[in-house]
């Protein structure tokens, strides 16, 4: 007898540790960040099995697809059989991350941190040209 789970969006994405805890996982629902079957939806939705989920946090955005239901946080990789990320968001993830290195490696760093003389010229400098 196979007994089904209902458990909220909230809770499954703490569970599946996209979120540290409960509060963050709502917060992103309710910010928009996550998107239930391509549609914007509340925190208490009840998830199912064979639900795509749409997760942006920060520059990463994933597309997964609900394999397992669970409302306990358990290790990540109890975790990581929840879900199954999709290839298309893979591909296009590892795309943005190379992008983002390479736009990175452009920028020259600093050989060193300022000193404060260098620190009180930088001040000097920018009171000087909020002011004008």
């Amino acid at each position: 007898m196979t007994e089904e789970i209902k458990v909220r969006l909230d809770k499954f994405l703490w569970a599946a540790r996209f979120f540290k805890t409960r509060s963050l996982a709502k917060d992103a629902v309710d910010g928009g960040k996550i998107h239930y079957n391509q549609q914007r939806c509340k925190p208490s939705k009840t998830v199912e099995v064979g639900a795509e989920l749409s997760i942006r946090q920060g520059f990463v955005e994933k597309e997964i697809i609900i394999l397992k239901i669970s409302g306990q946080r358990r290790n990540a990789t109890f975790a990581q059989e929840l879900y199954e990320e999709t290839e298309e968001s893979i591909v296009k993830r590892e795309k943005a991350a190379l992008e983002r290195k390479h736009m990175i490696g452009d920028q020259s760093l600093p050989v060193r941190k300022p000193s404060k003389r260098d620190r009180r010229l930088i001040h000097r400098f920018k009171n000087i040209n909020s002011d004008v």
